[in-house]
């Protein structure tokens, strides 16, 4: 038995009660008072234990413990009331010219020996700099927050070089294609390649149970890979996905027949959006087919590259992203594995006839990517052009 035994009095029941039935009081109070009452062990009390009073009260065991130490030291109003808490310092707050100098500060590189700032460090930093003389780390997270500054994260990117005329005309080239009307004998279609690695498990992998997450060993063996070559057309949501062995120029010939015979035959031009890589050349056909083969599955060719370090002007980007995500994320042991899965997607595309809207044309990129384009100097009022162009513009290039 505890110590600290409650045992009220008729007066001290009787005056607890009315607390609990007008239900006026704070319900700290009444809380307190229900407490007391179950815990009573007097002549008229119901002697609860304190597992009874916590299930039948939902409070803590501390709290309990509280209340009857409270009243056996101090008596029922001490138990019942709550205590009058000691006056807190004033809360230091940063004011508007210390947060801009905490945001400038936070904007910086990393501290030397770390590869990011942590909020212990970068407290310290500005207690160092005597920016302020003394702050919270939940404070300077504070700011962070309002401001919205996440110094931690990194985001990629894929974007030419500011100024690259030619990563210009190839962007536009592109985004031209993407803003033609459908037409059958002239379908737009986009090719890209991708890579399977494959993994050995050293360790079987324990299986999936009620209440229990897969569990993956975090060691393995990498044991070769895949290339995967798809084709897709936005506008009918049609495509072909090949797994092959390897990623050669005579795949992607024998690729680049399948699309021309197989996917539209029927078709006058096939307009092909893919990257400038080496294999993506006629003369992979040429080393796989007859002269005349290679020159008639390129003649059923319009070629559009999208520029170096442009893939995403690539559609084709976004469908393997897409089969990666659904099908190809896992750690996947041989090609017949990949093949399965990759079959298995594509059927599920086919049925569903997914398109995509693509949306943006060469007038959005010369205002949200006028980086990109070389700056033209242009004669103000008064000034005069060069000597050898105001030649060529009066004489043609003959004369200058």
């Amino acid at each position: 038995m505890s110590k600290y035994t409650v045992k009220l009095t008729q007066e001290q029941r009787t005056m607890v009660e009315e607390i609990v039935k007008k239900g006026t009081a704070p319900a700290r109070k009444i809380q307190r008072a229900n407490v007391l009452l179950k815990a009573d062990r007097g002549a008229q009390g119901p002697r609860w234990s304190t597992k009874q009073i916590q299930e039948g009260f939902g409070v803590g065991s501390t709290t309990i413990k509280s209340v009857r130490k409270r009243f056996v030291e101090n008596g029922i109003e001490d138990a019942i009331s709550r205590r009058e808490q000691p006056e807190r310092p004033e809360k230091r707050k940063i004011n508007g010219e210390q947060e801009a100098h905490i945001i400038a500060l936070m904007c910086t590189e990393s501290p030397e020996g770390q590869e990011r700032w942590t909020l212990r460090a970068f407290t310290e930093r500005i207690i160092a700099l005597e920016i302020v003389t003394e702050t919270s780390y939940e404070t300077v997270r504070m700011v962070l927050r309002n401001n919205k500054l996440k110094p931690w994260q990194e985001k990629q990117w894929c974007i030419g070089r500011t100024g690259d005329a030619n990563y210009a005309f190839h962007m536009e080239d592109v985004l031209d294609v993407y803003v033609r009307p459908y037409d059958p004998k002239r379908p737009q279609v986009c090719i890209d390649e991708g890579s399977v690695q494959f993994t050995k498990e050293l360790q079987e992998a324990l299986k999936m149970k009620p209440g229990k997450v897969k569990k993956v060993d975090y060691q393995y063996e990498r044991d070769g890979y895949c290339s995967i070559f798809l084709a897709c057309e936005p506008l009918t949501g049609k495509r072909a996905v090949h797994v092959t062995e390897q990623r050669t120029k005579a795949d992607f010939a024998h690729f680049l027949r399948y699309v021309v015979d197989v996917m539209y035959p029927e078709a006058e031009k096939i307009v092909v959006v893919m990257d400038n890589l080496n294999t993506h050349t006629p003369g992979s056909l040429y080393e796989v087919f007859p002269a005349e083969e290679a020159m008639r599955i390129w003649k059923k060719l319009e070629i559009h590259h999208t520029p170096v370090h442009g893939s995403w002007l690539n559609m084709a980007e976004i469908e393997l992203s897409v089969l990666g995500r659904q099908v190809l994320h896992e750690r996947l042991g041989n090609i017949k594995t990949v093949r399965q899965r990759v079959d298995a997607w594509q059927e599920k595309r086919k049925k569903q006839q997914v398109k995509i809207n693509w949306r943006f044309t060469a007038e959005d990129a010369r205002i949200k990517l006028k980086r990109l384009y070389p700056v033209i100097k242009e004669c103000g009022p008064g000034e005069k052009r060069p000597a050898e162009e105001e030649s060529f513009a009066k004489n043609g290039p003959n004369e200058v």
